[in-house]
């Protein structure tokens, strides 16, 4: 088999590289991101007036010694660095500008995921050293300006990164009706 013989295998290897490159963008948005979010909590913690902390929880969800901030940061910036990955994955496909589309996204975990705020209530490890979250509505306005942010920063950085990449789905190399590469069924006619 040579390239010369399956044209649609380097359209697939070129696709499969600008996938990865759109990935490790959306990573690097996700992860830059989810740092400014980190940075800015003792802030908002204080606009707030409520103690909630991300890099604290997931810190000490992992350990109870004196290492859970840098754990806390590593596991936040890798949440972060997924999601970005996703999303930079999904973007082509989502309709509007992209910072709107970032934004609408990192309200959807927001919210999507904050009832499992009882959870956390009830079986994280130093549920006794952070407040209590689940109908906590400081912690909620605190998480939602949190994600805001990280959707706005991210979808931006995101947009730069990805900037050379067209916005429209990848090609699809089969036709439409699910038969195989309608190029190849012409070429063997």
């Amino acid at each position: 088999m040579t390239m010369t013989e399956y044209p649609h295998a380097r359209v697939a290897l070129r696709s499969n590289a600008m996938d990865l490159r759109r990935s490790v963008n959306g990573a690097i948005a996700g992860g830059v991101a989810a740092m400014v979010w980190a940075a800015q909590q003792p802030l908002d913690k204080r606009v707030f007036g409520c103690d909630y902390d991300d890099v604290e929880m997931l810190g000490k969800l992992v350990t109870s010694e004196a290492g859970w901030p840098a754990a806390g940061l590593a596991l936040h910036v890798q949440n972060g660095a997924l999601f970005g990955a996703a999303y930079a994955q999904a973007r082509p496909f989502m309709p509007g500008h992209p910072l709107v589309s970032a934004l609408i996204a990192s309200m959807a975990e927001n919210f999507g995921s904050w009832p499992a705020a009882r959870l956390v209530d009830n079986l994280h490890p130093a549920r006794r050293d952070i407040p209590k979250l689940f109908g906590n509505r400081r912690a909620l306005a605190q998480a939602t300006w949190r994600h805001a942010l990280f959707g706005i920063v991210m979808g931006e950085v995101e947009r730069r990164l990805n900037a050379n990449d067209a916005d429209e789905p990848p090609p699809v190399p089969v036709s439409s009706n699910g038969h195989g590469d309608i190029e190849l069924a012409v070429g063997a006619a």
